[in-house]
């Protein structure tokens, strides 16, 4: 499987914000850099990560990633996305490294 269809099918699993199914698709090593001002926090293996899609996702139930773009260059993934919340949204990208059929990185940013 292609590195983009890797990451079709983890951004399929995050709009429906199924925590489990996100996870499946992540490596064991895997990193998560979301965009908290000014750097992001990053989080570290399974565990933290985790955690860290359960405090998304409990923030607001009426939250939505449309994407916008998808540009694949070797095992890397490129997302262009807008991200929409009650009164209002911002766009950002996300940087995707795949390692196999798994999602090894993800990094997240946004305009400010």
């Amino acid at each position: 499987m292609n590195a983009a269809a890797v990451v079709e099918r983890f951004n399929q699993a995050f709009d429906a914000q199924d925590v489990d199914a996100i996870m499946a698709l992540m490596t064991q090593d895997c990193v998560f850099e979301d965009t908290t001002p000014p750097d992001g926090i990053r989080h570290v293996g399974p565990a933290a990560v985790r955690t860290a899609w359960e405090k998304l996702f409990a923030s607001s139930a009426e939250i939505r990633f449309t994407t916008e773009e998808v540009v694949e260059a070797g095992d890397h993934v490129v997302v262009r996305w807008r991200y929409g919340y009650a009164g209002g949204h911002v766009r950002g990208v996300d940087l995707f490294l795949v390692r196999g059929d798994l999602v090894a990185q993800k990094a997240a940013y946004v305009k400010g």
